[in-house]
Parts: C-alpha cells; sequence; structure tokens
C-alpha cells in the first residue's frame, strides 16, 4: 500500500490501522525519512528506546537471521515490540534479506504484533524491498519527496509557533527561500531562528530583522569571494574580500564563508556518493539557484579528500583572526590564496 498524499501520510502517521504490521519509509530527503520515521515509532510504541520493547539494526547486521529473530521476538515488557531497520545505502544483499522478512512478516509467519519499520535512501524501482513494500496489504510504503514552498513555510510556521514566535508575511517568504530543502537541516536552522527571536518571547520579527539573522546575502561579496576561491579565481576572490572589508565585514567572516563554502561542497558530494545526483545534492545543500551553475563545476572538480584535507587550515585560519592584534584581513586573503592554488591544481 503507497500512501504518498501529505495529508494522508500525516493521518497515518498520527495512527497506523491495526492490520497494517510494517511500513517502509524512504527518499532521498533522509531527515525527511528519519522524522517521519521517529514520529511513527513513538506511536507504535510507547517506549520506542527501549531495548526491551524495540531492536534497531542497520543493513549489515541483517544477515544471518538475525533480522527474521527479531521479528519473532516477544516484547519482555508486554507492549507491542518494534523492530526497526535502517538502510543507509543500497546494497543488493540487505535489500533482499529486508523484503523476505517484510514477505514472511507480512504473511504472519514471525510474531504478528510486532511492527516492522524500515527507514532507506532513495530505494530504485528494481530494489526488491520496495516493490515487495508496494504490494504488501499490511505494509505502509511512504516516499518521502523534496518539500514544496508551501510545506517548508507551513514547517516554519507550526515549528515557531510552538515556541510562541514568528515571521511576518515578508520575513517568512524570506526565509522559506533561503532554507536548503533536506529537512533535517531545515529543522536545525528553524530551532535556530527560535532562539534568536527568543523562546516564549511573542515576537514576530520583520524581513528587515531577519536580515540580522540572516547575515550575508547569497550573492554579496563575502559569498561570492569565498566561491571565487574555491574556483580557483584568486584576483576576483581578493577583489570581493576587499569589497567586504570595505563594506565593514571583518576577517573572521570571511574565512567563516570559505569554511561554509566548504561544507556545502562536502555536503553536496556526500549527499552524491550516497546516489543523488550533482544538481539535487546541491540544492539539498541550500545552493542559491543564481550561483548553481558555477557550484556544480566546482564539486565536479574538488574531491572529499581534498576538502578534508583542507579543513584543518580553515579551522586554524578562524582561530587565528579572532587572536587579538592579528592582521585578520591579511590572513582571510592568504586563506583564499591557499584554496585557489588547490582548486587550480584540481584543474578549476
Amino acid at each position: 500500500m503507497i500512501i504518498s498524499k501529505r495529508p494522508d501520510v500525516e493521518r497515518f502517521l498520527k495512527g497506523p490501522d491495526s492490520n497494517i504490521r510494517a511500513a517502509l519509509i524512504y527518499g532521498r530527503d533522509r531527515g525527511g525519512v528519519r522524522e517521519r520515521a521517529d514520529k511513527l515509532a513513538k506511536v507504535v510504541t510507547a517506549n520506542p528506546d527501549d531495548p526491551f520493547d524495540s531492536a534497531m539494526l542497520t543493513e549489515d547486521e541483517v544477515d544471518g537471521g538475525r533480522l527474521e529473530g527479531e521479528l519473532s521476538a516477544i516484547s519482555m515488557m508486554g507492549g507491542r515490540r518494534l523492530v526497526r531497520l535502517r538502510f543507509s545505502t543500497e546494497k543488493a544483499g540487505p535489500d533482499k534479506t529486508a523484503a523476505e522478512a517484510l514477505t514472511a512478516h507480512n504473511e504472519g509467519k514471525l510474531n504478528p504484533d510486532a511492527f516492522f519499520l524500515i527507514e532507506a535512501g532513495a530505494l530504485g524501482r528494481d530494489s526488491a524491498l520496495r516493490k515487495v513494500a508496494e504490494k504488501a496489504a499490511g505494509c505502509a510504503t511512504i516516499p518521502c519527496y523534496e518539500d514544496e514552498p508551501g510545506d517548508v513555510a507551513r514547517l516554519v510556521r507550526e515549528s515557531l509557533t510552538a515556541d510562541k514566535v514568528g515571521l511576518d508575511s515578508a520575513a517568512l517568504e524570506t526565509f522559506v527561500a533561503r532554507l536548503p530543502r533536506e529537512r533535517g537541516v531545515a529543522r536545525q536552522e528553524m530551532e535556530r531562528l527560535a532562539l534568536w527571536l527568543g523562546p516564549g518571547s511573542g515576537r514576530t520579527a520583520t524581513v528587515q530583522e531577519l536580515e540580522e539573522f540572516l547575515g550575508v546575502e547569497p550573492e554579496a561579496s563575502l559569498a561570492d569571494a569565498a566561491s571565487d576561491a574555491f574556483g580557483g579565481k584568486l584576483a576576483a576572490a581578493q577583489a570581493g574580500l576587499r569589497r567586504a572589508a570595505s563594506e565593514g565585514e571583518g576577517g573572521p567572516a570571511a574565512v567563516r564563508a570559505m569554511g561554509m563554502h566548504l561544507a556545502r561542497l562536502r555536503r553536496t558530494l556526500t549527499l552524491a556518493g550516497n546516489g543523488a545526483t550533482l544538481p539535487e545534492a546541491a540544492k539539498a545543500s541550500g545552493v542559491f539557484w543564481k550561483n548553481e551553475r558555477e557550484f556544480l563545476r566546482q564539486a565536479r572538480g574538488w574531491t572529499l579528500e581534498h576538502l578534508l584535507a583542507l579543513h584543518p587550515e580553515v579551522l586554524a585560519a578562524d582561530m587565528a583572526c579572532k587572536t587579538a592584534g592579528a592582521p585578520d584581513h591579511l590572513l582571510a586573503e592568504r586563506l583564499a590564496l591557499t584554496i585557489a592554488g588547490r582548486a587550480r591544481r584540481l584543474g578549476l
């Protein structure tokens, strides 16, 4: 049974039918998958983290009959048992094993009172697990698609309302446009905004006030300088840093912008390594659409290994910039020179 419409998904997560004994939640948005799975787990059993009531497995732990053994076990505390399986890759072996266990569980061959909850990434149509789940009458299959702007706005309103703060309509539109589409990262930004507004304060921020929280716009000088450095454009990066300095931005902010760009590249390459296309990964990492073409060029040139090797130098520059009396603008320019030089050697 496939459940894809948002109202139907929300209704199911609040209280699955008694004849449902399994659920497969999958999609590229791993934050959205995890959030929905956590919500369902709390409904299925009163103690989802209690080892006497539940079991948590990964794809590396499903062989040797352990998965079916967990699905056959009875809750020691007398409640409904939860067996949770978390896939981080799409290996054929574990996929087939999970499909076989789901088939047996759906047919009532294991503990019929156990609930089998499976979280997975972007399962293809050739996935045995997905095929079984979609056809099984006792299994709910929930694909997690990227949130639409309207869905993101709703999540922001709900999150801020829970903390008794808010944004006016213009500020909400601006904030939603700047949020990454990966739900886990977006949730972190919402929580950070609520803390900035002051939980329980009743404050509703305007777009002008929100700019203090958002800081530099994606197309502003520091972000441009960081992008130019990682793109191997040293002269442009130096010009951007000096322009930002004339606008009142210090060296620490410049180093932070380069660190944020590095983190965005790392996240994009990590998501791509887990099966996402580069454009999908860049979008999930919050890349502004105007910058997407250049960012993708950089993502094809840099590797995770080179980014990891660069990370300690960014941290060192950040610490040096914050030392009293340090020539922070020169330190930021030196870091940009280092980054641009490595980018050039990578062919950018």
